[in-house]
């Protein structure tokens, strides 16, 4: 049989197949020998090839027996230090990258290693400033400057209120007949976005956490819903720190789509914009035409500096 993975906890999988039905699986122990040096070798999104284990007398377990080809997945460091990485989902026509200003904060680090990943993994990534309606003018034009920076570069960017409903209309209509991600940290309002898109969902939400100022953890695991109006949504865990991985030095540039269209005007074709005389993405900063965050966040990457990627201040 054949399906697409909707849930995961780990250990568990839900596989819905082409005909609708819902079945818990397993993956045989021998997948993860298969040199994946990821914690978990069945994301949400796979399609899968499983066999339905009739053995007990309760209802039937599905063995998973094989993944199809991805045309796409988001991946990032795992929560522990090793070297192993996390597919947070598969099969995405897009994400959506919820950023809220403060309440909790939103690092502009943060965003453009998330924008890296997804550009090096061909997932197209809107922008979404959620609380704009509980912002004040000074906040709002915060606002609307990251805005401004990333749609220079190319990036949709829509203000939101999953609290009011400002521009619910607007996301759905982009979400419509596609997968969709939804991803950001804790207590940006993932949950409460969802739940404004389609009520009957219900997912839980939590207040956020007044001593430190961070999102409060309200799904555990990645889950996929089909909604009424033709689309799919992927539901992920808040996500603290982004660490980006299996990327080398000479490649980081071209993710950033500002970066990878001066190249060609760099004096080295080997030029990783940092030391190298006559660097075109130099001296479009030097002259702003590139934006300082933009630059500080992809001196990071390259520095490869992964045990501080999930501090605070590395965020800044």
């Amino acid at each position: 049989m054949t399906g697409i993975v909707y849930k995961s906890t780990g250990s568990w999988y839900t596989v819905k197949t082409d005909l609708g039905a819902m079945y818990p699986c397993r993956i045989k122990g021998k997948f993860r020998m298969k040199g994946i040096k990821s914690t978990n070798p069945v994301a949400v999104g796979d399609r899968v090839d499983f066999d339905l284990d009739h053995d007990n007398n309760e209802a039937p377990v599905g063995i998973i027996t094989a993944i199809h080809d991805r045309k796409n997945y988001i991946v990032r460091k795992s929560v522990n230090l090793s070297k192993q990485t996390h597919i947070i989902a598969a099969n995405i026509d897009q994400v959506f990258l919820l950023v809220t200003i403060d309440n909790p904060p939103t690092f502009t680090s943060f965003i453009d290693r998330f924008l890296v990943t997804a550009q090096a993994y061909s997932v197209k990534t809107i922008l979404l400033f959620n609380k704009v309606d509980t912002y004040q003018e000074e906040t709002l034009n915060e606002v609307r400057y990251l805005a401004h920076v990333y749609r220079k570069i190319g990036y949709e960017c829509i203000g939101i209120s999953a609290a009011t409903g400002k521009n619910i209309d607007k996301v759905k209509t982009l979400m419509a007949g596609k997968v969709s991600m939804f991803a950001g940290h804790s207590g940006v309002g993932k949950s409460t976005l969802v739940n404004a898109i389609e009520p009957q969902l219900d997912l839980k939400t939590k207040a956020i956490s007044s001593q430190h100022m961070q999102g409060q953890h309200t799904t555990t695991f990645a889950e996929m819903f089909d909604l009424s109006f033709g689309a799919k949504i992927i539901d992920t865990p808040g996500i603290k720190g982004f660490g980006v991985v299996d990327m080398d030095k000479e490649e980081v540039s071209d993710y950033f789509p500002e970066f990878f269209a001066l190249k060609q005007d760099c004096k080295f074709n080997n030029c990783i914009h940092v030391e190298e005389p006559h660097c075109a993405v130099k001296k479009a900063l030097e002259a702003n035409e590139i934006a300082a965050s933009r630059y500080r966040s992809y001196l990071q990457i390259l520095e490869g500096d992964d045990e501080h990627f999930r501090t605070e201040e590395w965020m800044k």
